[in-house]
């Protein structure tokens, strides 16, 4: 659970753990803050062992012992009266060690935060992170950590009432549960509807069950039973509307997805796949499919913005983010459980069409909402990305995510726009943010590393994917997708407007954007660029509205676009703020792009120049290019070795993500592209 910044909100659910950790200020320590060793001096290089260092999430662990409490027990709690819990943040001193805190303000008199010291968010993920380690290693330290994390998630468990099977999110330092954290957080902190902590709960219980059902059989059916209770929760909360559909903006959404959201139903569905593999029961059986087909019908076109991704979101047609982003994680695990193909097709669409996208972009920025608005980058974000990319090659969807996770993970060891390492084998700190001016918050509370220690024990299950990864540690360069604002016209005889905030409810302003009235005009730059783009104008869309606008350029009509979107239905506010691709590709250096309102009022915010081949270079000790392409016919692109040694192995892969060419390259050479497809080129 990462701290808010000033960065735009991207969905109105951050305090379910999501939010930035930037620019935040340091908060008191608790009285049981305790320093851990300076972080080693940045710089990775390539490795063939392990690169999975729990000593930072070890350190963040402390014991509570929480007081009787209506409703709210775990296993074994009379015999074993203390529980194991991560602190929420760790703040960094001057001197390099950290220091423990808890969420929002201390109050020095009675030792409790505003939030709290401990969340169910990182208990349960912490659980996942032991757990995995104990079953990739065999460690007994980490079984018996992922023991005591389980029992304390099962504690934040409500077991009777009304509010059975739901989870309260904090807890004080002293065991005190508080589910009305100050200021106001939305949604409730509390156990009183389905959640993100609950969806995390179900994750770690299902991954544990999994892992104690032959290890400890009384432990594991504790397990269950609690897993039970969740799924008998959501199944009065969510899943009795399976079948139903809302309305957004006029397009048909699920109705029985947890918060409305695909991304913290997928969480849920990783622990339930697990479960289920395990020998669990109809009624687990049932949720997991339920939840993973209203995930699968949030995937996106591939052809339309954002280019096959799977939406988070019920409630917004327009916004993308990275943090839990697992849902082709989810996708792939559970079309394995349940043998249903389609759920892998979506997942493997996403690797192909959109990963490559995002990678050649920028990597996993925290919001396209619906432009890349909000490029703060989180552990938590990339880390969703690699478990996706990595499940959909585990599952047989395409061998492109092994090739695709390994230049995200190297993110973590420094291809980033930093160009320094976000976390450290050493001491297992992964740091808590990345800024768009490449500034570090050098902090390293639970999520953070909680996420980079799942990416951690990912490569380490891939050992060639972690050789990859910790070998590229330099971001040579990018050319994908960018943004040209509106405001930043050559000319026009519209007007710039600055709304009042830049958050619709829904989606994003990127800024100020550029209002047209009927027979007015602008010119737009797009560079002096050579090679061919396609153009997406981001503009706002009326509900049933009559905005109409003409592009063209030099003369030539290059598309006429219709700014309208259907009955607001369950989103914040009517209309939407949308990319719509125009027909015709241009070049930039053939002049300026113009755009002419012929009806209504058109509030255009900005375009999308999205080139027909991008491409992706990364360095370091080895070498690694993605070229993709986003044109229906077949292109051509120049690769070559990048390594001192003059060999490469270059892979190519078409629209499904079928490996279509392999061979070995020792200079530069012309590859041809599939229509979508992408070509990687490794040094090794």
């Amino acid at each position: 659970m990462n701290r808010p910044s000033s960065s735009n909100v991207a969905r109105p659910l951050l305090a379910a753990g999501l939010a930035l950790v930037l620019g935040a200020a340091s908060l008191v320590a608790g009285p049981t803050a305790r320093p851990l060793p300076a972080a080693a001096a940045p710089g990775a290089s390539s490795t063939t062992g392990p690169v999975t260092n729990l000593a930072h999430l070890d350190f963040l662990l402390d014991d509570v012992s929480p007081k009787a409490v209506e409703g709210h027990t775990t296993y074994r709690l009379a015999e074993e009266p203390e529980l194991q819990v991560p602190w929420t943040y760790a703040d960094r001193n001057d001197d390099g060690t950290y220091r423990r805190v808890g969420g929002g303000t201390l109050d020095p008199a009675t030792g409790d935060y505003t939030q709290g010291a401990y969340n169910t968010d990182d208990i349960a993920r912490a659980a996942v992170v032991y757990v995995r380690d104990w079953r990739q290693t065999g460690s007994a330290d980490s079984r018996e950590k992922a023991y005591e994390l389980l029992r304390a998630t099962a504690y934040l468990q409500t077991t009777t009432g009304a509010n059975r099977g739901r989870s309260v999110l904090w807890m004080q330092s002293d065991g005190e549960l508080n589910p009305s954290a100050e200021p106001v957080e939305l949604p409730d902190p509390s156990d009183s509807g389905d959640s993100y902590w609950q969806a995390r709960t179900l994750w770690a219980f299902g991954e544990g069950y999994a892992a104690f059902e032959r290890e400890d059989p009384e432990f594991a059916a504790f397990l269950r039973d609690r897993i039970r209770l969740s799924v008998g929760a959501l199944n009065r909360d969510v899943l009795e509307r399976y079948g139903k559909h809302d309305t957004a903006d006029g397009v048909k959404v699920p109705a029985w997805l947890i918060v409305d959201g695909a991304d913290a139903s997928a969480e849920a569905v990783l622990g339930l796949s697990a479960y289920v593999d395990a020998r669990g029961g109809s009624l687990a059986r049932d949720a997991l499919r339920k939840l993973a087909r209203g995930i699968e019908e949030l995937a996106s076109k591939p052809d339309a913005w954002p280019y096959g991704a799977v939406l988070p979101w019920t409630q917004s047609s327009s916004q993308w983010h990275a943090w839990s982003s697992q849902q082709s994680a989810a996708l792939a695990r559970s079309s394995a459980v349940l043998g249903d193909g389609s759920l892998l097709r979506a997942a493997t669409t996403e690797t192909v069409r959109f990963d490559t996208t995002l990678l050649t972009s920028d990597g996993a920025d925290n919001g396209w909402q619906p432009s890349p608005t909000d490029r703060v980058q989180i552990a938590y974000g990339v880390d969703s990305r690699v478990q996706s990319l990595l499940a959909v090659a585990d599952e047989g969807g395409s061998d492109l995510g092994l090739d695709l996770a390994g230049m995200e993970a190297s993110w973590f060891f420094g291809a980033n726009r930093a160009g320094e390492p976000m976390y450290d084998p050493a001491t297992g700190v992964t740091f808590d943010g990345l800024e768009v001016d490449g500034r570090i918050n050098r902090n390293s509370g639970a999520e953070s590393t909680i996420h980079g220690l799942l990416t951690m024990l990912a490569l380490d299950a891939h050992p060639l994917v972690r050789a990859r990864a910790t070998a590229t540690t330099d971001l040579v360069s990018r050319d994908g997708l960018r943004v040209v604002e509106a405001e930043s016209a050559l000319s026009t005889t519209g007007a710039v407007v600055t709304p009042e905030a830049s958050w619709t409810g829904e989606s994003a302003w990127s800024g100020s954007y550029l209002s047209l009235k009927k027979g007015q005009t602008a010119r737009l730059n797009l560079g002096d660029d050579n090679a061919r783009v396609s153009l997406e104008p981001v503009a706002f869309q009326e509900e049933d509205g009559r905005a109409r606008s003409r592009w063209g350029q030099d003369g030539r009509t290059l598309g006429t676009l219709r700014h309208r979107v259907g009955d607001q239905g369950i989103t914040a506010v009517p209309g939407a703020l949308l990319p719509q691709r125009l027909q015709k590709t241009v070049s930039p250096a053939d002049g300026p792009v113009t755009v002419e309102a012929q009806r209504g009022t058109v509030r255009l915010d900005a375009v999308l120049v999205r080139p027909l081949v991008s491409r992706l270079v990364l360095g370091g000790e080895s070498g690694t290019t993605l070229v993709h392409s986003a044109s229906g016919s077949r292109e051509t692109a120049q690769v070559a070795p990048s390594g001192d040694g003059g060999r490469a192995t270059l892979r190519v892969y078409d629209a499904r993500g079928r490996l279509v060419e392999s061979r070995t390259i020792t200079a530069t050479r012309e590859v041809r592209l599939p229509a979508y497809g992408a070509a990687v080129v490794t040094d090794r």
